[in-house]
């Protein structure tokens, strides 16, 4: 039992529990992180939508074991290794569906939808568009965007619509990122993987390029149009002593070369060491990048709650 228990806790992929952080989008960019109540709501959601995405991980490597198994990576995951007995990962994954969604009603309707969707979405994308070219990665793209919603809606915070759009470009971005790093590691061994032959390598390049484009630029847009920031006691004393060229009221704008940084940090990781086929796993093991999105994250703190 202990033995399936641990498979049970690989297979659910804990490092992805990474990408539900994007819940918490609303709620920083809102002004409302150290607002006890709307704060302890998002951690709340975003629990439950953790138990449910890691749920779908299972339903989706229970649907895909015979190709997993001819996969040179994949094939070592417990259910593909067979460490994981079908009929365990099957029951465990219905009861985590029954329980997220319940917890999810329970917190909010608007979540209990959210949730809903983002299952509705993973059960045709794995059944039927999972070998789509073009749609297979927007529906991963959509995926990041249901997320960021359902952090939203249960505070019911406003997403800015150039931080909308760039969520949508650096969730196609890591998506296709994920495809060229792929067909790298595969090396041509695509039959576990159809819809790569589908994807010609110097358009996957192209791709990876626009997207990396757009990530930055929607996001310095983003920085440009958020409102603008009034100062009053010692913040304004301190900026009236500073020379007319450091004064702005554009403050995020500062954390623009992180954020092009990372993209840059990223597409090297993709090219030079083939290490894209994981996202999560880059974030929580590459220290240039674990130190650029530290910073990034002090930094659009310190700007949004210290200097207002």
């Amino acid at each position: 039992m202990v033995k399936y228990l641990y498979e049970l806790f690989k297979e659910a992929r804990p490092r992805q529990v990474l990408k539900n952080l994007s819940l918490y989008t609303g709620l920083v960019f809102s002004g409302w992180l150290f607002q006890f109540d709307k704060l302890v709501t998002v951690t709340l959601a975003m629990i439950y939508f953790s138990i449910l995405t890691s749920r779908v991980y299972i339903l989706n490597d229970i649907v895909d074991l015979k190709s997993d198994k001819k996969h040179p990576y994949k094939k070592n995951r417990p259910i593909a290794s067979g460490r994981l007995p079908v009929e365990v990962a099957l029951f465990v994954c219905l009861g985590g569906f029954f329980i997220s969604f319940a917890l999810g009603w329970g917190l909010s309707f608007f979540l209990f939808l959210t949730m809903l969707a983002y299952f509705v979405l993973q059960v045709i994308y794995t059944n039927f568009l999972k070998h789509e070219p073009i749609i297979d990665v927007m529906i991963i793209s959509l995926g990041f965007i249901l997320r960021v919603y359902a952090g939203a809606l249960v505070i019911g915070a406003h997403i800015n619509v150039w931080l909308l759009l760039c969520i949508i470009s650096f969730a196609l971005f890591l998506a296709i990122g994920k495809r060229r790093s792929e067909l790298t590691l595969l090396q041509g061994k695509i039959g576990s993987r159809k819809v790569l032959g589908r994807y010609p390598e110097k358009l996957l390049d192209i791709y990876t390029s626009m997207f990396a484009n757009t990530t930055w630029l929607t996001y310095t847009l983003f920085t440009f149009m958020f409102p603008a920031f009034s100062f009053s006691g010692k913040a304004l004393t301190l900026l009236n002593d500073l020379p007319k060229t450091f004064r702005s009221e554009k403050w995020l704008m500062l954390t623009i070369p992180l954020v092009i940084y990372g993209v840059m940090r990223y597409l090297h990781l993709i090219y030079e060491k083939n290490e894209g086929e994981s996202p999560a796993k880059i974030l929580t093991s590459d220290k240039p990048m674990l130190i650029t999105v530290g910073v990034w994250g002090l930094l659009v703190v310190g700007i949004l709650y210290g200097l207002n």
